[in-house]
């Protein structure tokens, strides 16, 4: 068996999905924590404030450097099979999930439908619990095999898409893009270093271009493609890390 945290540390907010029912969690989900409210027909204003630090300090770097399901993700990316890129449309699903299932339907429901459905929930919490106590395992209900099955979806696609939950339908990560263009750490590109080889993005886990928008809102600014000389994590304070551009030579010829 296992008891769940319910110290004080429960009342801080991490950066990451981190499911409220996690036996082994010790601080709690700004998602849930959005949507708890959300359902009460209120406002979190600290989980709006802390997520706010988060994402004007270092945009969605959290989500490339410390969450574990996208570290999940990227591995069950490395297994041998058939490869398919996500179409660019489907960015905009995690802003649909956002508010529909983080503030819309949790407010008229009064529940909280995104940690009922959240496939993080069910692979830190659900299962879990499931596994360790056997009064739970007797409470399993349809809903646990639908929470399996949108779980085991995530699983399979990954082997063949590059992050598909990061990229389309997690909540957290379309709050933190809205910061990508004018977070305190910025990504910067130099044209003219660069060989436009396209190696930054056959390794980035989001399948973007680095050396075209280094401030994409899919970036999660890994750092990955940092790799190549011509690119750089850099501040806002300092957009040309690399120095002053050169001059165009037809430029350089007229003068």
């Amino acid at each position: 068996s296992a008891s769940l945290y319910q110290g004080p540390m429960k009342s801080v907010c991490t950066p990451l999905l981190n499911c409220y029912a996690c036996p082994s969690a010790l601080l709690s989900c700004p998602i849930g924590t959005l949507q708890h409210f959300a359902a009460a027909g209120n406002v979190s204003w600290y989980a709006v404030g802390t997520l706010s630090v988060v994402g004007a300090s270092a945009g969605r770097m959290t989500c490339g450097t410390l969450c574990p399901f996208g570290a999940l993700q990227d591995l069950l990316y490395k297994f041998r099979g058939w490869k398919v890129s996500l179409p660019h449309w489907t960015r905009y699903l995690r802003y649909a999930v956002l508010a529909g299932l983080v503030f819309i339907i949790p407010w008229l429901t009064r529940e909280n439908w995104f940690s009922k459905l959240c496939p993080v929930g069910t692979l830190m919490g659900g299962l879990p619990w499931v596994a360790m106590n056997a009064g739970i395992r007797s409470m399993v209900r349809s809903l646990f095999w639908v929470k399996i099955a949108i779980l085991l979806f995530f699983v399979t696609t990954s082997t063949m898409v590059k992050r598909p939950f990061c990229r389309a339908f997690c909540p957290l990560g379309a709050i933190f893009s809205l910061f990508n263009k004018s977070s305190f750490l910025q990504l910067a590109w130099d044209p003219d270093t660069c060989t436009r080889c396209g190696k930054c993005r056959m390794i980035c886990p989001v399948d973007i271009r680095p050396d075209r928008n280094p401030t994409d809102p899919d970036c999660l600014r890994c750092l990955d493609c940092t790799r190549c000389p011509s690119l750089k994590l850099t501040t806002v304070f300092h957009r040309q890390p690399f120095g002053e551009p050169a001059v165009p030579a037809s430029v350089a010829r007229s003068v």
